[in-house]
């Protein structure tokens, strides 16, 4: 196990390895070192109804633990492994019921890391997929590129996880990187990947409907106020 307060870079070359990796300012694994061995199936919070982890109402998982300790990482609370409480059939059962919401577009999965945690979301994934099939999406954050999930060498379980989802956002938090204005991510090196093209055309397909701000709204909103006061006097 990497301990925290540590960076290193485990693989000396930058092939196959997506976006800004390697980073100084996260862990950066070899092929398979890291597996879902690693997990012990904890869950460190599940949110309903949220409009801020992917398009439309959406479900959020949290599983518990990650390794790649990007620094300045908004949920570094929740790096270790034994962190929250362990996945059982109530919360599974709670989650399904919370999808059938006809206003519920779908669920996505965060952390951690969930493609180290594949013992929970690959059953859970499957259950969906048979329940609601495609009228559900799934949508998911990882640290991993999507460079290294396609090299040779890592764990097949993350590729199985990985046919199950529409949408990975994929790619370190890279602090000085970050950039407020992004939808749906932290730093310009993240991407919204369209997971079934691009496994399709074999190469990273963006989410079709990628939208980036050029300010902020709040900023918008000021101005247009600011003029709505100056023609009402």
């Amino acid at each position: 196990m990497v301990q925290a307060g540590t960076r290193h870079d485990f693989v000396k070359t930058k092939e196959y390895r997506g976006p800004s990796v390697p980073s100084p300012l996260t862990n950066n694994p070899r092929a398979g070192q890291w597996t879902n061995a690693m997990s012990h199936n904890m869950i460190a919070d599940y949110k309903r109804f949220l409009m801020t982890d992917g398009e439309g109402i959406r479900c959020s998982l949290y599983v518990s633990g990650c390794p790649f300790h990007c620094e300045g990482c908004y949920n570094s609370s929740i790096w270790d492994f034994q962190a929250g409480h362990e996945y059982n059939e109530k919360l599974e059962a709670q989650i399904m019921d919370d999808l059938a919401q006809s206003f519920v577009q779908g669920i996505t999965f965060l952390g951690g890391e969930p493609l180290l945690n594949t013992g929970v979301l690959l059953p859970l994934a499957r259950k969906i997929r048979e329940r609601f099939g495609h009228t559900k999406d799934i949508w998911c954050w990882t640290g991993y590129t999507w460079e290294e999930l396609m090299r040779e060498g890592e764990s097949p379980d993350k590729l199985d996880l990985l046919r199950e989802i529409d949408i990975l956002v994929d790619g370190r938090y890279i602090k000085t990187l970050h950039d407020s204005l992004l939808q749906f991510r932290g730093s310009s090196n993240q991407r919204i990947i369209d997971v079934p093209a691009s496994l399709e055309r074999g190469e990273v397909v963006i989410w079709g409907k990628l939208h980036d701000q050029e300010r902020f709204i709040p900023e918008i909103y000021g101005h247009e106020r600011a003029a709505g006061e100056g023609d009402a006097s």
